[in-house]
C-alpha cells in the first residue's frame, strides 16, 4: 500500500507567470492531480466515489511557498492523507525539486465527504478509511 503518493511533473512553459516561475495557481492544480493519482492506486479513483453516490468537496487549501521553480525542471509532489474525523480528511502535499533536493513548497487541503445528490456532508464509510493509509506528523516526507 502507497501512503505516500508521488506525481513527477516537467514544468512545462505554460505554468510560468510574468515572474519567470511556476504560477501560485498552478501548485493548487498540481495538488489536485496527485491527490487524485494517489486516490487512485489506492483504489479509489473518482468512480468509485461516484458508484457509491459520494464525492469530496474542498473546504480549505493552505499552501507556504519556499522557492520557485521554473520552465523545464523535474519536480515531485508527495502526497498523504494525514487524518480522518467524521465527515473530513486532511490531506497534505510536499513539493520538492530532486536535482537539488529544494523544497519548494508545503501545502495541505481539508476535504469534506459529501453524498453527490444532495451536495450535505456524510460520514466517511470504514472502507475508505481502512484503505488510505494514516501518515503520523513523525512518518511525513521531509
Amino acid at each position: 500500500m502507497n501512503s505516500i503518493g508521488r506525481l513527477e511533473i516537467v514544468v512545462p512553459e505554460s505554468a510560468i507567470d510574468t515572474n519567470g516561475h511556476v504560477n501560485n495557481v498552478q501548485y493548487v492544480q498540481w495538488m489536485q492531480d496527485a491527490a487524485l493519482a494517489h486516490s487512485a492506486s489506492l483504489g479509489w479513483p473518482v468512480q468509485r466515489y461516484a458508484a457509491l453516490g459520494r464525492t469530496w468537496i474542498i473546504r480549505s487549501h493552505s499552501i507556504e511557498y519556499f522557492h520557485s521553480a521554473y520552465a523545464g525542471e523535474l519536480i515531485v509532489v508527495n502526497t498523504w492523507v494525514a487524518n480522518f474525523q467524521r465527515i473530513k480528511s486532511l490531506r497534505k502535499f510536499r513539493f520538492y525539486r530532486p536535482a537539488d533536493q529544494t523544497v519548494l513548497a508545503i501545502a495541505s487541503t481539508l476535504f469534506i465527504l459529501c453524498d453527490i445528490q444532495s451536495g450535505r456532508p456524510v460520514k466517511i464509510p470504514p472502507e475508505v478509511m481502512q484503505d488510505y493509509p494514516i501518515v503520523p506528523a513523525a512518518q511525513e516526507p521531509k
